[in-house]
């Protein structure tokens, strides 16, 4: 009996405890350098997350090894809710670029739910002769063994857009990593290499401007905005099944107690519904969650069909980050 009821006075007291939450600043760990993309989605979480928390939010960019070891040091870190990851698609796809993992992604976090996804598009260089999707795919047969495969670096989401086009296709292309989008733009727009499979954010403007060959969006549905709508869709285009977006999700140390993990995931959806938030999304070429993917569950499942996706895809490839 008196062990009983120990047992019954500890389990209220740290129900008490954890009612409190948050009671101090919580901190979301960014596993890629400030100023790009990810961090853009998690500075502008964070204010509104901080909101609905009541508690202030600070973003921490731990970068490096393909954001391997920010997501590490998240792991590693106390269960208690006040240290969280944000991160994106790198969840699913380390597990097969990087052989050897400081931990395990489907086991080692709690899956408090996903924020956006960030639609891809194909483009060319603007003096490649095709000029449409059906063309495209009539020169790049015509030039077997000659197409240069722009991308931003191994785990970068141009490479492994790449990579499934390519398989898609049964087509081998010459890859070419560079460090960032900055530069394989920069040799795209100056006729150095061929095409390329980037994020909406970093080819609308040059899209709009009619700087490069736009030949498809990587989405099952056609795009909204403006300057894309009238891209048709690969899958439209014969690559049945077809579908690469950039996404983000939030997560905590695996061990966090359910009471934390659903007070976070009540202020996440809340902040999804955020019109400013959702506006600052838009801008980014970014389309908010608003299915069953912004709860735990629904979150865990996407990202463990996400490793089913792609773990074949690089192994096949043959081009590992580590």
């Amino acid at each position: 009996m008196k062990r009983l009821l120990t047992a019954a006075l500890a389990t209220l007291a740290a129900t008490a405890a954890f009612a409190e939450y948050p009671d101090h600043p919580i901190t979301v760990v960014v596993p890629f350098a400030a100023g790009g993309p990810t961090d853009k989605v998690a500075r502008d979480l964070g204010v509104v997350l901080g909101q609905h928390l009541k508690q202030t939010v600070i973003i921490e960019n731990v970068g490096g090894a393909g954001g391997t070891l920010g997501a590490a040091k998240v792991a590693k870190a106390s269960p208690d809710g006040y240290t969280l990851l944000l991160h994106h698609i790198g969840m699913a796809t380390s597990p097969a670029l990087y052989r050897k993992m400081p931990y395990e992604t489907l086991s080692d976090f709690e899956y408090l739910g996903m924020i956006n996804e960030v639609p891809m598009t194909l483009i060319g260089r603007p003096t490649l002769p095709a000029n449409n999707y059906a063309e495209l795919v009539k020169w790049l047969e015509a030039n077997k063994g000659k197409i240069n495969l722009a991308n931003a670096g191994l785990g970068a989401a141009s490479h492994l857009c790449g990579l499934l086009f390519m398989q898609s296709l049964k087509l081998d292309m010459t890859t070419v990593p560079y460090k960032g989008t900055g530069p394989a733009m920069t040799d795209l727009l100056g006729g150095q290499v061929d095409i390329m499979c980037d994020q909406t954010t970093n080819t609308s403007s040059q899209i709009e401007g009619g700087k490069v060959k736009a030949y498809a969006v990587t989405t099952m549905a056609p795009l909204k905005t403006p300057a894309l709508a009238k891209l048709p869709t690969l899958d439209s285009q014969g690559l049945k099944g077809f579908n690469v977006s950039i996404w983000h999700a939030l997560y905590a140390p695996k061990g966090t107690p359910a009471a934390v993990v659903e007070k976070v995931n009540k202020a996440l959806q809340a902040s999804l519904k955020d019109a400013d938030f959702i506006k600052k999304q838009e801008a980014l070429g970014a389309v908010v969650i608003t299915d069953g993917r912004v709860g735990s569950a629904e979150h865990k499942k996407f990202v463990a069909a996400e490793i089913n996706k792609w773990g074949p895809v690089i192994k096949a490839a043959g081009q590992y980050a580590d």
